[in-house]
């Protein structure tokens, strides 16, 4: 932080008040990088800029970035919270704990308003008119209750839509298992399906004995009237249903009576979390925690289970915690109020519970454990390659490279990233390539690379983040080509080209200068950077595939009386761009197309009704 901007944040801090609120840190740009809240503004926010010895790192890199704060005063400690919940969802700060992974309790959506509603399963709530019910207990949960609605209900499971595919089919083996209405029959009306649908739905809202008892009339009513075969079927409905009761399938079942806490303080910072239902393990969820600024295992639980159970409608009524937080009060009275009943939060001291909170924290543990060796493993790779290399730090962020074309049509590349070894697929890009006429891999990478140090210098927050260390697939001069851009761009990044053997493996990297690095004796290496190279590869030849079908697929072929899909493809074959088919002549097209469609291409072009000579608009 300039000095300048920090003696003025100081004064700024003298004039907070002592009352609970919410303080949002932002950076130079005013992007928001931090969000918290305080039982007294002044007492907490002036804690950031005194004496940084017993500051975390993490806690002064994100003060160094601070470049102002706004703050907002609540009414209680209790609307702080609640508005610091809804400010970190909004803004998802860099140093706030995110819960990033997208697990968590999916929902089950039906829309009734469709002529036949289908149940399906949904990762979060959207304002689109649609009923929710949820969230349960996970993915595979969930599954299982919408599969019980199916079988008891007798509703589809399979991927007809209703009504267009109504008469198309014969039912299939479900309906004569006698699993499914069938609404694919023509008999089958939308008025019993949809009866169906709603006591589904009656189930889902918890009315489970609604349900029986309307069923149960339904049942006596078919056999007042002599409807033995029609009884039957409800009788069974009525057993099914009766029989996911019973094994206590009913939503509320689903819902965990109680989740457990844990968490391990290591080089890997952890939380798992368990759900127990009716004192059954049934469940967790477990998650590293990367980005926090808070100093304590207290502090980083509380920042955690805050957001992890913000939002949600169905909650657990115990939640066991392995150490006190200064939040729970307030916490445990928005978990009440989002659950319409008491969800009680504790930290038990001895017994039985205290033995689920150790299980947890051992899950915690073996979690962050697993990862640190899988880190280990990157951090021994990149100290390798740092070695082999003479580079002078160990290279954080890797970029990589690579041109892809087919027959000199449809030219693009490909930029993957590589944190700490591992692929950081939010930091890829593809590029199409523009300028070059043909088949040029070096003008190719020059363009390419032209282009993304460009944006970097312009601010781009795409291109955002300079490299330690950049691979071109190819050799040498693909390597001094980069090399070349990269000076003139007036940046510093060292280059190596990735060359192949034989069998189209990189045997070696190779410098701007023409220094081989050998890497196939060196496993770790070798494995690091095939996996690399493969990945670069991988990416580019699928925006080349997709940019290949949407010319084929798509083209001002298309427009031209007689040209269908087959000669279109046999066209682009022979000719390879439509730039190409609008110079042939007339006598060179017979040779793919009959003489008189020959002609109406020629006639269609000739007439200007295409693009004009030299573009290409496929």
């Amino acid at each position: 932080m300039e000095n300048q901007a920090y003696m003025r944040i100081k004064e700024k801090v003298k004039s907070l008040p002592l009352k609970p609120g919410v303080y949002i840190m932002l950076d130079k740009s005013g992007k928001v990088i931090y969000v918290g809240k305080a039982k007294q503004l002044k007492n907490r926010v002036s804690q950031y800029f005194q004496d940084s010895q017993g500051h975390s790192q993490k806690t002064r890199n994100m003060v160094s970035r601070i470049h102002d704060f706004d703050y907002i005063i609540a009414e209680s400690e209790f609307e702080a919270l609640v508005l610091e919940c809804s400010l970190i969802k909004r803004h998802m700060p860099k140093y706030n704990i995110l819960l990033k992974d997208g697990k968590g309790y999916p929902f089950i959506r039906i829309n009734l308003k469709e002529q036949y509603p289908r149940f399906t399963m949904d990762p979060k709530l959207k304002n689109d008119g649609a009923k929710y019910f949820g969230p349960y207990g996970g993915r595979y949960t969930t599954a299982r209750i919408i599969e019980a609605l199916q079988d008891a209900f007798l509703l589809p499971d399979c991927e007809r839509r209703f009504p267009r595919d109504i008469g198309k089919e014969r039912p299939c083996l479900r309906y004569h298992m006698k699993k499914c209405i069938a609404p694919c029959k023509e008999t089958t009306s939308q008025e019993d399906y949809r009866q169906l649908v709603s006591q589904a739905v009656l189930l889902l809202e918890g009315k489970y004995e609604s349900v029986l008892k309307e069923i149960r009339s339904e049942m006596e009513k078919a056999a007042d009237e002599l409807l033995f075969e029609k009884a039957a079927a409800l009788r069974d409905r009525y057993n099914a249903i009766s029989r996911l009761g019973q094994r206590q399938n009913v939503v509320s079942s689903f819902r965990a009576d109680t989740d457990v806490v844990g968490y391990y303080d290591g080089p890997r910072k952890a939380i798992a979390i368990l759900h127990y239902i009716d004192g059954m393990l049934l469940e967790k969820d477990v998650a590293l925690v990367d980005n926090y600024v808070e100093e304590s295992a207290s502090d980083i639980i509380d920042a955690y289970i805050t957001q992890y159970y913000s939002g949600r409608s169905a909650l657990p009524r115990f939640i066991l915690l392995p150490t006190d937080i200064e939040n729970r009060e307030s916490l445990e009275k928005m978990l009440s109020d989002a659950a319409g009943r008491k969800v009680e939060i504790a930290v038990p001291q001895r017994g039985k519970k205290l033995d689920m909170v150790r299980l947890a924290e051992k899950n915690a543990q073996e979690e962050a454990e697993r990862i640190a060796t899988r880190k280990d493993r990157s951090e021994s790779s990149l100290k390798a390659l740092q070695k082999a290399l003479g580079l002078d730090e160990m290279p954080r962020r890797i970029e990589a490279y690579d041109i892809s074309n087919l027959a000199g049509t449809d030219i693009v590349a490909s930029m993957t990233v590589f944190e700490g070894g591992s692929p950081l697929k939010k930091g890829y890009r593809r590029f199409r390539i523009k300028a070059v006429e043909g088949q040029d891999d070096y003008a190719s990478v020059r363009e390419v690379l032209t282009r993304r140090f460009r944006r970097l210098l312009d601010g781009d927050e795409k291109f955002g983040e300079k490299p330690d260390l950049l691979f071109v697939d190819g050799g040498v001069q693909h390597a001094r080509i980069a090399a070349e851009v990269i000076s003139g761009a007036g940046l510093t990044v060292p280059v190596y080209g990735m060359v192949k053997d034989g069998r189209h493996r990189t045997r070696a990297l190779v410098a701007p200068d023409g220094r081989e690095v050998g890497i196939s004796e060196v496993p770790q290496l070798f494995s690091m950077i095939g996996k690399i190279q493969e990945e670069t590869h991988r990416f580019a030849i699928e925006y080349n595939r997709s940019m290949r079908k949407k010319r084929l697929s798509g083209s001002e072929l298309d427009k031209i009386e007689g040209v269908g899909p087959a000669r279109r493809k046999a066209l682009l074959k022979k000719f390879r761009s439509i730039k190409a088919i609008k110079s042939a002549t007339l006598e060179e097209l017979t040779e793919v197309v009959p003489k008189n469609i020959a002609e109406s291409i020629r006639k269609y072009f000739d007439s200007g009704q295409g693009s004009p000579a030299g573009t290409d608009k496929t």
